[in-house]
Order: C-alpha cells, then structure tokens, then sequence
C-alpha cells in the first residue's frame, strides 16, 4: 500500500494546539530579528565606533553567505532522511549555533574590529538558516489546505509579533531605568512621564548621546533572552508537534527539479516581489533608529516598537479575515498600498512631532502582521504547482530559495541604506549635530521615501498574481484526481 501523503491526501483539519506549539519557534526567531534590524548598526557604528558605511558593508557581505548555505540547507533538509524525521534534526543542532553567534555577536568585548563583527555574523547566519529554512518547510507540510495554511503561517507570524514585542520590551526596560531605576512605582511613573512627553510634545529627558550608550546593555538583554526562550521553543516544538511522512517520489532528480522550478510562474513572481518589498522593508531598518532618535527625537524608542508591534499582533486576525475574502495576494496589496502612505507622511516631520509620528507608526505597526505572513502563505500555495508537476514534495527547496531571496534583499537593501547615508555625512555616533545636511537629508529620504520606491515595482506584479484561491482550488482537484488513481493501481 501506498504511504500516506501529508500534500496529497485530503484535507485534514489540523489542532490549534498542533498550529501554535509548532508556530512557537517564531518567537526566538523574532527576538533575534529586531536587534539586527536595528540595535546592531547603530551599537557598532556608534558605541564601537566603527564607521556606517562599513559597518553596513560588513552586514551585506555576512548576508550573502545565504547564497550558499540556503540552498544547502534546503536541499539537505528535503533529502536527508532519519529515523528521526527530515526537518525534526536542525532543531537539535541549530539552536547552540544560533545561541553562541547571538551571545558573542550581541555582547562583543571592547576594542573589536571588523574581522570579529564578520565573524560572529556568520556565524549567528548560520544557525539561524539550520533553524529557520526546515521550520518554515515543515509548517507547508502540516496540511495541504489553502486557507490552513493560512492559519500556519498565521500562527507563526503571530509568535513572530510577540517575540518582537518581547524583544522591543527588553530595550524599554533599560530606556526607562536608565537613571538608576528606583522600584516598580518609579518605574510606572517613568513609563508615564515619557507617554506625557509624547502626547504633549515635550523634549525627551535622554539627550541622542545618552540613548547612543545604551545600545550596549539593550543588546545584552536580548542576547540573553535568545538564549533563554530558543531552547525552550525548540523542545515544546519537537516533543508535540507530529513531521509528516515523506511522499512516495520525494527526491526529484536535480536537473528535472531546477527545470519545473523555472517554470514555475507564480513561484518566479512570488520571489520577485519577495525581493522587491524586502529591500523596501530593509532599506527603512537599516537607517529606522537613527530617524526616530535623531530626526524625530522620539524619548523611549523601545516604547515606540513595543506598542508598534502591539498593533501588530492585534491586526493579524484582520489579514487573515482580507486574505479569505479576496485572496491572500490582494490583501498583501493593501498593506503596500497603506505602507506607503505612511512613508509618504513621515517625510513632513520634524524634530518634536512626536504625536504625529507616533500614530503613524502604529497604522504601519498594524499592517506589520499582513508584510509578515501573507508572502509565505503565498509562497505555500505555490509549491502545490511544483507538486502537481513532479510528484514529489520539496518544500524545503522552495522555502530556502524564498528565503534566501529575502535575505539578499536584506543584505542590498540594508549595505545600501548604511552605505548611502554614511557616504554622504551622517554620523551615527554625533547624531544630527555631527552630521552634515546632505547626511541628515539622505537619511529622511531613505528612510521615507525608499520603501514607497520598492513598493511600487511589487504591486504591479501583485495586481495580475495568477494562483487565486479558485485557481488553486482547482489544482487541489486535480491532485486529489492523481491520489484516487494511485489507490487504484495499488489496489490492482
């Protein structure tokens, strides 16, 4: 008899508890996430005293390791076979990787250099990438189902959101006792002073140099909370959560695998636009800290990110509501088409319009969740394409080419971004003062205008996504049609 087949038997409905314990590893995934995007830059540029624009360099090229170890990761993830499962192993190795990068990446000894900060990326890189790539294949596995899927991805995204509200909790922490603490009720009064001083538009009581200093113990905090959470998020995940068996032609010869995987339309459209909004995404992280600290002059920027992801995982309920009413791909073009109206707003700010910036930061906060998770529902629904064609299952595969397409995106979008504004005068370590105004300008327009740019190629090709939820109703058919026969052959 034939083995039974996770992608190509019907649709089963799926556990909450199997749907969350195995979205649980978005947390740690999250936490690790954030200070790169923004602590990282920003502590050794400025802290460390490293230049931007190398600095910057430094994160491209580390990045661009992906270019080997994610198709690695992915091939050896779809062929490797244990009797402990494919994608269950790299949750056993990857989390001590990930968890020395992280240590040694986030609290670095005084007096390092470029060699020690490429070192201790690539490796942080690494583990990531042994975690990462099996998770997101193994979540397209658990059920064949359109819009299940969904709820797997959502449920990810949503851990995702939390483990950022964790992690922007971390650098609140330290913001808001960075005069010496004082007991819960100084704490909740300083909490509250820095609200008022939002609202009202007050001057902050920490000056840029001042927050500058504590990029060092804000990436302590998080270095300990990766390791504290990963492993715990590891063990729940392999303990209760059940790998599909492996489909019965699971190794497609390589050459006929790049073929069909060429040809597959909506898989090229879906990296294309992948690519297209991760290099508008990353081109505004790159330079993020810098704006609201220097530019706006926000008081508490971990208080700004926690409420932002806050609306965050609040809204995913939302996205997941639009993306089965009109379609994953026309929901993702409403967050765009939002995004971008918010990055149009903040280039009118100015130092002290905290208010404004503050309100339009939580409507881009609220439309984080939708950026996040609905590509990769997407990008699950393409691989039912690549099934159709081959027979086998590899979504191990096809999520290491979305993911290493995102991280390339990262890389340019970020060493752009860093390179671009510390060319042109901006310092990081000075602030606006120390800056020069072609610095200050190019950094407003990065940060604003960059993601309106990238967004705007992507849409078009979002408008005409050919795999709608008909369109893949119908391919479910007809790989159900290819089930029933194969049940009658081995019944024959």
């Amino acid at each position: 008899m034939r083995e039974p087949d996770a992608q190509n038997d019907p649709p089963r409905d799926l556990s909450t508890s199997t749907i969350f314990i195995h979205g649980s590893m978005g947390l740690p995934l999250a936490v690790i996430g954030y200070p790169l995007a923004i602590w990282i830059p920003a502590h050794y540029a400025g802290s460390l005293g490293l230049p931007l624009a190398t600095v910057g360099t430094i994160l491209m090229l580390a990045r661009l390791t992906d270019v080997v170890t994610d198709p690695l990761m992915g091939e050896i993830s779809d062929r490797w076979r244990t009797p402990f499962g494919r994608r269950r192993p790299w949750l056993l190795i990857g989390p001590p990787v990930m968890m020395l990068g992280a240590y040694w990446l986030f609290v670095p000894p005084e007096g390092v250099g470029l060699f020690y900060f490429l070192i201790w990326l690539t490796v942080f890189f690494l583990g990531a990438t042994m975690i990462a790539l099996p998770h997101r294949a193994w979540g397209a596995e658990l059920s064949p189902d359109y819009h299940q899927r969904s709820r797997v991805t959502a449920a990810r995204e949503s851990y995702v959101l939390f483990g950022l509200m964790v992690a922007a909790a971390v650098p609140l922490a330290v913001e808001l006792t960075a005069d010496g603490g004082g007991g819960v009720a100084q704490f909740f009064g300083k909490i509250w002073g820095d609200a008022a001083a939002v609202l009202g538009g007050q001057t902050a009581d920490l000056k840029p140099a001042d927050r500058a200093a504590l990029t060092g113990p804000v990436l302590e905090g998080l270095a300990w909370t990766v390791i504290l959470i990963l492993p715990v998020c590891a063990f729940a995940v392999l303990a209760f959560v059940k790998e599909p068996p492996p489909a019965p032609r699971e190794r497609v010869p390589f050459r006929e695998g790049v073929r069909y995987l060429w040809r597959n339309g909506p898989m090229r459209r879906v990296l294309i636009i992948a690519f297209l909004v991760m290099m508008g995404e990353s081109c505004r992280n790159a330079v993020s800290l810098f704006f609201i600290r220097d530019i706006v002059g926000i008081p508490t920027i971990g208080a700004a990110y926690f409420f932002y992801f806050v609306f965050g995982l609040s809204a995913i309920p939302f996205w997941l509501w639009l993306g089965r009413k009109v379609g994953k791909h026309r929901a993702f073009m409403w967050t765009l088409i939002i995004v971008s109206l918010v990055s149009a707003a903040n280039l009118f700010l100015s130092f002290g319009d905290y208010l404004p910036f503050f309100l339009l930061f939580l409507l881009k906060g609220f439309c984080f969740g939708g950026l996040q998770f609905l590509p990769l529902a997407m990008m699950a629904d393409v691989i039912d394409v690549d099934t159709a064609r081959t027979g086998g299952r590899r979504a191990g595969t096809y999520f290491s080419i979305l993911g290493l397409t995102e991280k390339l995106a990262v890389a340019f979008g970020t060493g752009f971004a860093l390179n671009l504004v510390g060319i042109l005068g901006f310092a990081a370590r000075g602030g606006i003062e120390a800056s020069t105004d072609v610095g200050v300008l190019s950094l407003r327009l990065v940060y604003c205008c960059g993601p309106i740019f990238f967004y705007a190629l992507a849409m078009g090709l979002i408008w005409s996504y050919p795999l709608t939820p008909e369109r893949h109703a119908r391919l479910r058919e007809t790989l159900s049609r290819r089930l029933a026969r194969m049940d009658e052959k081995a019944a024959d």
